[in-house]
């Protein structure tokens, strides 16, 4: 393994991911931080997130904190030589790494690293801070988007890049395709940079504050379509939605309004088509065939 002393901080299978690119190059965390617990399924039995699972699986200290509490931070710093037998003479995590971890990080957690704390946020930034970077380049139709690597500050995604790359969005590619290809760049730029910021040889660029975009977090209810709209703006909606939360829209049938999930569109001669549905309480059925029933 590597020699370098870092914790990772992530939740979901996006930083799960990103683990498996660090260690299949070499990088394995002292320690993993990810949220607690959370109910999940019909059940609702307590289901530990993606990263907890990774970190179970590789045989990592995982810490699932409520709050970034002073005390949890001081219990952080304070174990560090206690997760496993540390590869240098230092007692200490040099470097806080963070993939999608879900939480605001206090300020004084962010500066307890030596080398700081770095994330890897799915835009070129400055723009697209924020939850949705994703979903906002297919949104607005870009033609481009990337990864940075910025060294975190208490200010959303504000930081100065450390490390940028720079990836073509097709014209019918989807938020899962464009996200697979986002993971898999940001965990290589990340494993490339690792080394640079151990030796110190990082050349730090200020972000223009006013260039800056935000973008908001996503709620179910944004997957909803008016059918009247632009093609391309709805098209670009199923794009960026696609998985989850998804695309629907509302119809009257039989004096009744009713939910209809689309599962498969298409754009062609600049016309939104539909393919396939799922109306409210039905199977999946092809869209031309659903339209014909009574």
């Amino acid at each position: 393994m590597n020699n370098l002393n870092f914790a990772f901080w992530g939740t979901p299978d996006i930083a799960s991911r990103t683990l498996d690119i660090l260690f299949d190059n070499g990088y394995l965390p002292l320690v993993i931080i990810t949220s607690p617990d959370k109910p999940a399924g019909r059940g609702l039995h307590l289901t530990p997130s993606p990263v907890s699972k990774w970190a179970e699986a590789h045989n990592i200290t995982c810490l699932k904190p409520e709050k970034i509490t002073p005390e949890f931070i001081e219990k952080l710093s304070a174990q560090a030589n206690s997760f496993r037998s540390l590869p240098r003479e230092s007692a200490s995590v040099d470097l806080y790494v963070v993939v999608a971890y879900g939480k605001i990080l206090p300020d004084a957690l962010i500066k307890t690293p030596e080398l700081g704390t770095i994330n890897i946020h799915y835009s070129l930034l400055p723009k697209y801070r924020g939850a949705s970077p994703l979903e906002s380049a297919l949104l607005n139709g870009d033609e481009t988007t990337g990864v940075s690597i910025q060294q975190m500050e208490f200010k959303l995604d504000s930081g100065p890049i450390i490390a940028e790359k720079e990836i073509a969005i097709g014209i019918n590619e989807t938020k899962e395709e464009l996200r697979n290809s986002l993971i898999k760049m940001g965990g290589d730029l990340l494993c490339e940079t690792l080394p640079k910021i151990l030796n110190k040889t990082i050349t730090l660029k200020k972000q223009d504050e006013e260039k800056a975009t935000y973008c908001k977090k996503i709620n179910k209810e944004d997957g909803e379509l008016d059918l009247t709209n632009d093609s391309i703006k709805n098209y670009n909606k199923y794009r960026a939605y696609f998985g989850w939360p998804g695309t629907y829209f509302f119809i009257t049938k039989k004096d009744k309004k009713i939910r209809v999930k689309i599962k498969l569109a298409i754009l062609k001669d600049d016309q939104f088509i539909i393919k396939r549905v799922i109306p409210e309480g039905k199977k999946e059925i092809d869209y031309e065939d659903f339209l014909k029933q009574n």
